[in-house]
């Protein structure tokens, strides 16, 4: 018998796709339409670098519009070639649907190592992608918006919004263009953090429901449970790092691109970042064991799996050999078609890429908002929150001092109640709520059908069904 064959990352989002459109009574010219890429844009360009030109290669794809604008990040990687674009501009698509975020999928990158070039040069190259985008209207406000992505960070998103600026010298809404930028270039409190603390947002949505850690053999809270994360980058780190600081989570394994380390008693997170930012690595960190064969800790028997570094790290060939109970999917793609069955096989429950990072793109709709606002969340109701709130301690202070010893109102308490939300709490609770509200909907479907196996499956029934109807909506 031949061995099963690896699918590419482009083919895994299509079969999970229409594993899912095969369940639904779509008309068979609605399916192909929003499974197909709508158009992908290749450019070449030159920019002179070290006494010479040096060519680059980069890609916008646009995967749906049936709403607009659409909404992706940008990767500057080796990887980076036209079928990663578009799957991942597909999954966008079904992303922005699942979480009800109102924009269609895209995605871009550019083939380039960032770590190659100073950060002068960064900016010269990032420019100009920027500039050959933007006269295409590949990046707009209302068209198409950007967003950081692997090898990005706000910083170029700053790059690019400056970039805009200055080649629509009269649009108003011109730092809406992207999103992902640092605080006083126009981004939003709480962006950097956003996907990691989304992957937090949904464990702890997944642990709320008693019948869905029994499917992973899973029960009582996240307190104590032993988490090994791939990938200790922005997303990772701070998954990681909430997990373990606020719900009592133990990380016992963190697999970077050196290696892996490992210890059963738990690792400090905080440590091990600083440790990376210092050494560019793991290696040497003092206070775990340190493998070379980081795939090794990755089937490490854990309770919880995040991925959280790129697409494909597990595989047919791995698949068997992964000990996790629950596995979050913290990156775009971690886990192959052909992995999937293998884990459904065995009962561990996935929660989906397409719901488990979704809080990047969740709080880049909030920036985008912000930015189309002209004001910062929070500005018009946070005083006056406070002084309502003010009313209600005085007279609780007043009853106090008329009944006495009888009872009184901590200092603690007071701090916390008088607080107003600011823009972070604002955006943190948006994004508790996107999450909650975006699970709730594919449990939904996940417990209710018996032909639905998976969550992963699920996500696609809840986030294709939304896509048709705004299809419909149109006249198609």
């Amino acid at each position: 018998m031949a061995p099963r064959q690896e699918p590419s990352f482009r083919e895994s989002v299509d079969l999970m796709f229409n594993r899912a459109a095969a369940l639904m009574d779509l008309p068979p010219g609605l399916e192909e339409k929003i499974r197909v890429c709508n158009a992908t844009y290749t450019v070449r360009f030159g920019v002179r670098l070290r006494g010479t030109i040096q060519t680059f290669t980069g890609y916008r794809s646009v995967h749906s519009e049936h709403m607009e604008p659409v909404k992706g990040g940008i990767r500057f990687s080796m990887g980076v070639n036209q079928d990663e674009v578009e799957a991942l501009a597909a999954l966008m698509t079904y992303k922005c649907s699942l979480v009800e975020a109102p924009f269609g999928g895209s995605k871009g990158g550019l083939r380039i190592d960032p770590r190659q070039y100073d950060e002068h040069e960064l900016e010269l190259i990032t420019r100009r992608f920027a500039y050959e985008l933007i006269k295409r209207d590949l990046i707009n406000p209302s068209q198409n918006v950007p967003a950081p992505d692997m090898g990005t960070s706000e910083r170029e998103m700053a790059w690019i919004a400056d970039q805009y600026a200055r080649m629509h010298t009269t649009d108003i809404n011109s730092r809406a263009c992207v999103t992902g930028k640092p605080l006083n270039a126009g981004g939003i409190a709480g962006r950097v953090e956003a996907t990691g603390r989304g992957v937090q947002y949904a464990a702890q949505e997944f642990f709320r429901h008693q019948e869905d850690k029994a499917r992973a053999g899973l029960q009582g809270t996240l307190d104590g449970k032993r988490v090994i994360v791939q990938g200790l980058g922005n997303v990772g780190y701070h998954a990681a790092k909430f997990l373990s600081e606020l719900d009592g989570a133990k990380v016992t394994g963190i697999i970077e691109h050196d290696g892996a380390l490992f210890n059963p008693a738990g690792l400090d997170v905080e440590a091990v970042r600083n440790w990376i930012v210092s050494h560019g690595g793991v290696t040497g960190f003092p206070d775990a064991a340190h493998t070379a064969k980081g795939t090794a800790v990755l089937e490490e028997e854990c309770d919880i799996l995040i991925p959280a570094a790129m697409e494909g790290v597990i595989t047919l060939e791995n698949a068997h050999r992964i000990n996790a109970k629950l596995i979050i999917e913290a990156a775009n793609g971690p886990i192959t078609a052909g992995a999937d069955d293998i884990l459904r096989e065995k009962g561990v429950v996935i929660i989906p890429d397409m719901y488990a990072n979704a809080g990047g793109v969740t709080v880049s709709y909030f920036e985008w908002v912000k930015n189309l606002s002209h004001i910062r969340f929070g500005r018009m109701q946070r005083r006056d929150e406070e002084s309502r709130h003010q009313l209600i301690v005085s007279e609780l202070e007043r009853l106090d001092q008329k009944m006495g010893d009888a009872w009184s109102l901590t200092p603690a308490f007071k701090e916390k109640y008088l607080r107003g939300a600011g823009e972070l709490e604002l955006v943190r609770s948006g994004l508790d709520d996107t999450m909650r509200i975006a699970y709730q909907a594919m449990r939904e479907v996940w417990l209710s059908r018996d032909d639905v196996p998976d969550l992963r499956t699920a996500a696609y029934l809840v986030s294709i069904d939304r896509v048709a109807a705004s299809y419909r909506a149109k006249g198609l």
